[in-house]
């Protein structure tokens, strides 16, 4: 999905996302749905963390009971701790590592192009955790002698990439290089960078 936001007529950027677009009850119920099920996992960790730390420090009974809503068993007041309870502390510990693993990583990938108009442009890929911060680079107009779409075998299949030629550097700049989206967008892409990159000539 490709989104454009034009701050002014000299500044646009250009998102690429795996995310589907919200506009139906099945997609918004899919993604609230896994919202959801992130924080009640949240919750979960740490009920487990919680009941972790009063079995090995023996602190009052009662703070368990913070996290009540749980589903209970019958010899146990919350369902974290009778996880703490029955397994091996390093089952605990797994499990509590991999639920955390996948509350903080993301569902969809983002990448954006920046074009700022006697500047240069700027990339950045969305990281695949919320714990990490995005990967930007800033190419200055200057610097890059042209933005062109090329083509390139994957596996049995051709792909387009969008790509800018950066002076001095051997090696091309790829625009949206994990997700790699369709011609048609990139074209898109390259049409609307191109214009307003550069100031139209007459």
């Amino acid at each position: 999905m490709l989104t454009i936001k034009r701050q002014t007529s000299t500044t646009v950027l250009y998102t690429v996302s795996t995310q589907a677009p919200l506009i139906n009850w099945t997609a918004r119920a899919k993604h609230y749905g896994l919202l959801a099920t992130r924080l009640l996992a949240g919750i979960f960790v740490l009920a487990l963390l919680l009941n972790e730390y009063c079995h090995a420090f023996r602190c009052p009974q009662n703070l368990p009971e913070l996290f009540s809503a749980f589903p209970t068993s019958p010899t146990h007041n919350n369902l974290a701790a009778w996880f703490t309870h029955t397994l091996p502390w390093y089952c605990r510990a797994l499990l509590a590592t991999a639920t955390t693993w996948l509350v903080f990583t993301k569902s969809h990938l983002e990448e954006s192009l920046l074009v700022i108009r006697g500047l240069g442009v700027q990339t950045s890929t969305s990281s695949p955790s919320y714990l990490w911060t995005s990967t930007t680079r800033f190419i200055p107009t200057s610097s890059i002698q042209d933005v062109f779409i090329h083509e390139a075998f994957r596996g049995f299949e051709v792909r387009y990439y969008l790509s800018i030629v950066v002076e001095d550097e051997e090696d091309v700049v790829v625009v949206f290089p994990s997700i790699l989206p369709r011609r048609e967008v990139l074209e898109q892409v390259w049409r609307g960078a191109r214009g307003c990159l550069y100031e139209p000539k007459g």
